[in-house]
């Protein structure tokens, strides 16, 4: 008689998992949080991917921008969605990596509220001065920081982001004492040091080439572990100080609990929709690296980062505050 009920609530349980699986998925359109406003390199990436997934899928994939607050208001938007397979979230550096070193209180876990999909790219950024400042290399650089402790003003987008940290890990490895001047976004940073007021910014190949081209700005380094393809011509800053490398990243991820079987379509769906020769041709032309990958090697991936940020963070007390 147990055999018989233990054997009903099995059907039982196996039928309402299955009912929450439908085979047919997706019946209506996918909604990818991108953190980010309109236009800057999250939202062309996740454009790029989603409309080549909703090609495959049979259901369109529409962008959903939630700016704002470094990107926590889509972070959480994302965390606290439905695991139906109908939300994904494409995060950045900064949320998957560096804000889980800075603060104590996100309204979200990575662990715990999402489920790794993919990384979708990367890219390593070009460290730029303004024309005025005697420097031609890195090395060049550094002696003036040396000379002048303090008197060198890197800009960034704000606190805690990866042109932040990116400063901050060249004072830490080169023990040298560049001064942090954070704006409220890359475009006014890079203004700035055109205008000479600020020496140096570490910021997008994209948004910083048209300038290098003009001789606006001085293109001294890239910021990989390898010479950046879209810049080949210019060193890495790790040629001068050796294990350096700070890049950004982005990726595709899932609340947490969706159905398996519905994350491994979502995982295989958007992999074929990065390697698609259209899509990497759109993606190597904003100055990122098409990546793909397995969900495990994404988590591998997110661990490491935040271990070796975070280990920067600490060593430079980089805080959110003045």
């Amino acid at each position: 008689m147990r055999t018989q009920l233990g054997y009903c609530l099995l059907l039982t349980v196996c039928s309402a998992s299955a009912q929450n699986i439908p085979n047919n998925y997706p019946t209506k359109p996918i909604r990818m949080i991108v953190a980010s406003a309109p236009g800057g390199a999250p939202d062309i990436l996740g454009r790029a991917v989603a409309q080549k997934m909703g090609e495959s899928l049979g259901q369109q994939v529409v962008i959903d921008n939630r700016a704002g607050a470094s990107g926590l208001i889509g972070a959480e938007m994302a965390a606290k969605s439905a695991p139906d397979g109908y939300t994904l979230f494409l995060g950045t550096t900064t949320l998957y990596a560096i804000l889980p070193n800075l603060k104590k209180n996100l309204p979200y876990d990575i662990k715990r509220d999402f489920a790794s999909v993919t990384q979708i790219a990367g890219a390593s950024n070009v460290l730029v001065i303004n024309p005025s400042i005697a420097a031609r290399s890195v090395a060049e650089l550094l002696q003036l920081a040396r000379a002048k402790p303090g008197a060198l003003n890197y800009a960034s987008a704000g606190r805690g982001t990866p042109a932040h940290l990116a400063g901050e890990m060249i004072n830490v490895l080169a023990g040298v004492n560049m001064t942090h001047v954070p704006y409220k976004g890359a475009g006014p940073a890079l203004v700035d040091v055109i205008a000479g007021q600020i020496q140096l910014i570490i910021t997008s190949p994209i948004a910083a080439g048209a300038h290098i081209t003009s001789g606006k700005v001085r293109a001294l380094a890239t910021t990989g572990a390898s010479r950046n393809p879209a810049l080949p011509d210019l060193p890495t800053v790790a040629e001068t100080l050796p294990g350096y490398e700070i890049t950004q990243w982005w990726g595709l991820s899932l609340p947490a609990k969706t159905p398996r079987n519905i994350a491994e379509r979502i995982q295989t769906v958007t992999v074929q929709a990065i390697q698609a020769a259209d899509v990497r041709e759109r993606i190597l032309r904003t100055g990122a690296t098409p990546v793909g990958g397995t969900a495990q090697a994404f988590d591998a991936f997110i661990a490491a980062e935040q271990q070796r940020l975070g280990r920067v963070i600490r060593e430079a007390k980089v805080t959110l505050e003045d």
